[in-house]
């Protein structure tokens, strides 16, 4: 079995996969430091509550865009499961060839997202991640990485306002009953939801308009599920899109049989 765990700036998620059978998934907090020892008993944990054992492990696969977790996961993976371990980074033949200026400054995330994407749609392709930012990727039909755009996700922005703005409350992340607010809450809450489907909406047509009408439009991330509802321009929801390209890289890049 393969364990993947994809590493972001605000959540650490996990899969385990039985071949291409996404078995298990858990997420976790990762704005806490922490030791060797930690992951490998959280490992451990994580494995026995779906009734699963670190011995059926055979191999590890990683993604990563908190550069203090990396090497704490790149041992555990190859010092303490001592197990075939990969780190996804730019420099890795993935299928997909990137042609952003400097690649090492694409997301590890990114790279697994476009892999993914492509191995599923094709190309032409825009995929949509709602994170700790909202990315947008894109893939062309001969599995070229162009680049895309990077802004601030809801949840993001919902923290700056209330951190800039004393008045201004933290509110949850849900569409208000109408557009037009009628308190202060609900106001945000259009901003951030409507305000931020207007924005993926916006740049979507534009995607199509610069690529063609045949530009497919996929979205993943925790919020994906709350706004496809209102998306237009997204033709489906991939949740686990990011770490089915982690698998398919491990397989690609060290063990086929994965």
């Amino acid at each position: 079995m393969l364990l993947v765990a994809d590493i972001g700036n605000t959540n650490i998620t996990f899969g385990l996969y039985e071949q291409e059978n996404l078995r298990a998934q858990w997420r976790l907090s990762s704005g806490v430091a922490r030791t060797d020892d930690e992951i490998w008993i959280l490992f451990k944990m994580l494995l026995e509550s779906e009734g699963f054992a670190l011995n059926q492990l055979t191999g590890f696969a990683l993604s990563s865009v908190v550069p203090t977790l990396t090497p704490v996961f790149e041992r555990v993976g190859a010092k303490r499961l001592k197990l075939p371990s990969i780190n996804v980074t730019a420099d890795l033949d993935t299928g997909i060839k990137i042609l952003y200026e400097n690649p090492d400054q694409v997301g590890a995330d990114r790279i697994c997202n476009a892999v993914a994407g492509f191995a599923r749609y094709g190309g032409p392709l825009v995929v949509v991640d709602f994170g700790t930012a909202t990315t947008f990727d894109v893939i062309t039909a001969d599995a070229e990485y162009l680049g895309g755009v990077i802004a601030p996700g809801p949840e993001t922005t919902a923290e700056i306002l209330h951190r800039a703005a004393a008045k201004l409350p933290k509110v949850a992340l849900r569409f208000p009953p109408e557009l037009i607010g009628r308190t202060t809450e609900t106001s945000i809450q259009s901003g951030l939801m409507y305000g931020g489907v207007e924005m993926v909406e916006g740049l979507n047509r534009r995607f199509k308009q610069m690529l063609g009408p045949a530009t497919k439009i996929i979205a993943t991330g925790g919020l994906a599920v709350v706004l496809i509802e209102h998306l237009t321009t997204v033709e489906s929801v991939e949740p686990a899109l990011t770490l089915e390209g982690l698998r398919l890289i491990f397989a690609r890049c060290v063990d086929p049989k994965q």
